[in-house]
């Protein structure tokens, strides 16, 4: 899961290039969507950090 998570920020990282013929509103969405993607991997990482510390307690 670690791995797949990581090869997709990566991916999401990656740069457009100038001549990829997307136009600015194309290269404004994508910027959106890779903020958006990001955003949702980082709270997914925090619920699963929650979900740990919870399982954790309740075992006491």
């Amino acid at each position: 899961m670690k791995k797949a998570n990581g090869t997709g920020q990566a991916a999401a990282r990656a740069p457009v290039a100038a001549g990829s013929g997307l136009d600015t509103a194309e290269r404004e969405e994508l910027k959106r969507l890779r903020k958006l993607a990001a955003d949702q991997a980082k709270t997914i990482e925090d619920l699963n950090q929650a979900t740990a510390f919870f399982a954790k307690e309740s075992d006491r």
